[in-house]
């Protein structure tokens, strides 16, 4: 919550011993991303082990991963994940995987989040999605689980479904009855020529959410 509400009628003075009340109103900051917090919480899903490194259910490892190496940071084992640190136009960008496995992910979410004073508003959650096509871009302030598991849990841990996500297409390019075989499975040659030119523009979504706010974000980047 925007912290000049609760002040709003916080200061009072009372002149010459009558009724009459004089309101000092604060007027609120024009920039609800610097009042609130200049520290995010990117989420990028994925399952721990090598053997999932290269599968579609990876790519908000892939994707945060990615923005380490560009910038040039590492990566730190911490409780219930690793975490890198990201600094950018006088924000702090948290880059969070968590080692829960998928269908835990919302432990990991919420301790980070509570940990580092990160509000709900600020948290950016990285996922892969069957429902569009490959590489395409969603990004949603709030909404259902889709049927993802780590979207599931966490919007159970949080017991909210009002955060920030950013969907990346998988596409749902697979014969009936393979869907975890797919979702678990590697990505083919076409994907892997596309995947960094789409990795690219993601790093620039996770920048832009905590620079220039999640509306421009949507505005500029969704359905590219």
């Amino acid at each position: 919550m925007i912290k000049w509400i609760s002040n709003l009628f916080s200061s009072t003075k009372t002149e010459n011993n009558t009724n009459y009340t004089k309101l000092e109103v604060q007027e609120p900051q024009k920039n609800n991303i610097e009042s609130v917090s200049n520290k995010f919480l990117i989420v990028g899903l994925g399952n721990i082990g090598a053997e999932y490194v290269n599968t579609r259910h990876n790519i908000g490892f892939k994707i945060v991963d990615f923005l380490a190496r560009k910038e040039g940071i590492s990566f730190e084992t911490v409780k219930l994940g690793a975490l890198a640190q990201y600094k950018f136009k006088g924000r702090t960008f948290l880059l969070l995987k968590p080692n829960t496995y998928m269908n835990l992910s919302g432990k990991a979410v919420q301790y980070w989040m509570d940990k580092e004073n990160i509000p709900l508003e600020n948290i950016f959650v990285i996922t892969d999605d069957l429902n569009i096509s490959f590489g395409t871009i969603r990004i949603k302030p709030k909404g259902s689980d889709g049927g993802h598991n780590g979207l599931k849990n966490i919007n159970l841990v949080l017991n909210t479904q009002n955060y920030t996500r950013f969907r990346f297409g998988i596409s749902d390019e697979f014969k009936k009855g393979k869907q975890v075989d797919y979702v678990l499975g590697e990505w083919d040659d076409a994907e892997k020529l596309a995947l960094p030119e789409r990795l690219e523009m993601a790093s620039e979504i996770i920048k832009s959410f905590g620079t220039a706010g999640l509306e421009n974000t949507m505005t500029t980047f969704n359905g590219k």
